[in-house]
Protein backbone atom coordinates (compact mmCIF):
# COMPACT_ATOMS: atom_id res chain seq x y z
CA UNK A 1 0.00 0.00 0.00
CA UNK A 2 0.91 3.01 -0.82
CA UNK A 3 1.33 6.13 1.75
CA UNK A 4 1.62 9.81 0.73
CA UNK A 5 3.84 11.45 3.70
CA UNK A 6 4.87 15.58 3.26
CA UNK A 7 5.40 18.86 4.76
CA UNK A 8 2.61 21.12 5.04
CA UNK A 9 2.33 25.02 5.81
CA UNK A 10 6.11 25.75 5.56
CA UNK A 11 6.76 22.77 8.12
CA UNK A 12 4.39 23.28 10.41
CA UNK A 13 2.52 19.77 9.76
CA UNK A 14 3.11 16.55 8.61
CA UNK A 15 0.71 15.10 6.23
CA UNK A 16 -0.04 11.26 6.30
CA UNK A 17 -2.57 10.19 3.33
CA UNK A 18 -3.74 13.78 2.64
CA UNK A 19 -4.68 14.71 6.37
CA UNK A 20 -2.86 16.56 9.01
CA UNK A 21 -1.28 13.95 11.82
CA UNK A 22 1.48 15.42 13.37
CA UNK A 23 1.82 19.46 14.52
CA UNK A 24 5.07 21.59 15.89
CA UNK A 25 4.40 23.83 18.65
CA UNK A 26 4.38 20.62 20.99
CA UNK A 27 6.75 20.00 23.55
CA UNK A 28 8.98 17.19 23.37
CA UNK A 29 10.98 15.81 26.17
CA UNK A 30 14.00 15.34 24.59
CA UNK A 31 17.28 12.68 25.98
CA UNK A 32 20.52 13.76 24.91
CA UNK A 33 19.72 16.22 22.74
CA UNK A 34 22.38 17.36 20.03
CA UNK A 35 22.32 20.70 20.35
CA UNK A 36 22.16 21.81 24.02
CA UNK A 37 24.00 20.49 26.94
CA UNK A 38 20.69 19.57 29.21
CA UNK A 39 20.48 16.29 30.16
CA UNK A 40 16.43 16.36 29.24
CA UNK A 41 15.52 18.71 27.17
CA UNK A 42 12.02 20.04 27.14
CA UNK A 43 12.26 20.90 23.72
CA UNK A 44 9.77 23.21 21.98
CA UNK A 45 8.79 22.36 18.45
CA UNK A 46 9.12 25.26 16.25
CA UNK A 47 8.82 23.24 12.31
CA UNK A 48 9.78 20.24 10.33
CA UNK A 49 13.07 20.66 8.60
CA UNK A 50 13.08 17.49 6.86
CA UNK A 51 10.38 14.31 6.91
CA UNK A 52 11.33 10.78 5.93
CA UNK A 53 9.97 7.55 5.97
CA UNK A 54 12.04 4.15 7.47
CA UNK A 55 9.30 1.66 7.46
CA UNK A 56 7.44 1.08 9.05
CA UNK A 57 8.63 4.51 11.02
CA UNK A 58 7.79 8.22 10.05
CA UNK A 59 10.49 10.56 11.33
CA UNK A 60 11.52 14.04 11.32
CA UNK A 61 14.32 16.64 12.06
CA UNK A 62 12.47 19.37 13.89
CA UNK A 63 13.80 22.75 15.02
CA UNK A 64 13.22 24.25 17.76
CA UNK A 65 14.27 24.95 21.34
CA UNK A 66 14.92 23.99 25.17
CA UNK A 67 12.90 25.96 27.34
CA UNK A 68 15.16 24.96 29.79
CA UNK A 69 18.46 26.35 28.77
CA UNK A 70 16.69 28.76 25.62
CA UNK A 71 19.35 27.06 22.74
CA UNK A 72 17.86 26.44 19.86
CA UNK A 73 19.01 23.90 17.11
CA UNK A 74 17.75 20.64 14.51
CA UNK A 75 16.75 17.60 16.10
CA UNK A 76 18.60 14.45 15.12
CA UNK A 77 15.90 12.13 13.37
CA UNK A 78 12.71 11.60 15.72
CA UNK A 79 10.29 8.70 15.12
CA UNK A 80 7.20 10.67 15.22
CA UNK A 81 4.78 7.77 14.17
CA UNK A 82 4.29 4.21 12.28
CA UNK A 83 2.22 3.75 9.24
CA UNK A 84 0.42 0.35 9.04
CA UNK A 85 1.57 -1.40 6.12
CA UNK A 86 -1.12 -3.36 5.72
CA UNK A 87 -4.26 -0.39 6.20
CA UNK A 88 -2.29 2.69 5.39
CA UNK A 89 -3.16 3.49 9.26
CA UNK A 90 -0.63 6.32 11.16
CA UNK A 91 0.08 6.25 14.66
CA UNK A 92 1.84 9.26 16.33
CA UNK A 93 3.99 8.79 19.12
CA UNK A 94 3.42 10.06 22.63
CA UNK A 95 4.87 13.74 22.39
CA UNK A 96 4.68 13.08 26.19
CA UNK A 97 7.17 9.94 26.62
CA UNK A 98 10.76 10.49 26.36
CA UNK A 99 12.08 10.38 22.63
CA UNK A 100 15.49 9.72 22.37
CA UNK A 101 17.41 10.70 18.51
CA UNK A 102 17.55 7.54 16.52
CA UNK A 103 15.40 5.48 18.44
CA UNK A 104 12.23 3.87 18.30
CA UNK A 105 9.50 5.67 21.24
CA UNK A 106 6.17 4.45 22.49
CA UNK A 107 3.07 5.37 20.40
CA UNK A 108 0.16 7.61 21.83
CA UNK A 109 -2.23 5.22 20.56
CA UNK A 110 -0.67 1.56 20.27
CA UNK A 111 -2.03 -0.65 17.86
CA UNK A 112 -5.12 -3.12 19.83
CA UNK A 113 -3.52 -6.65 20.21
Amino acid sequence: MVTSIHQLDDGAWISVNDSREVNVSDLWWLARADFCTCEMADFLAEGFVEVGVDPPDVAARIAGQCIACGESGVTDWLAVGRVDPDTGTFRSVDTESVHVPDRRTRLAHPPDE
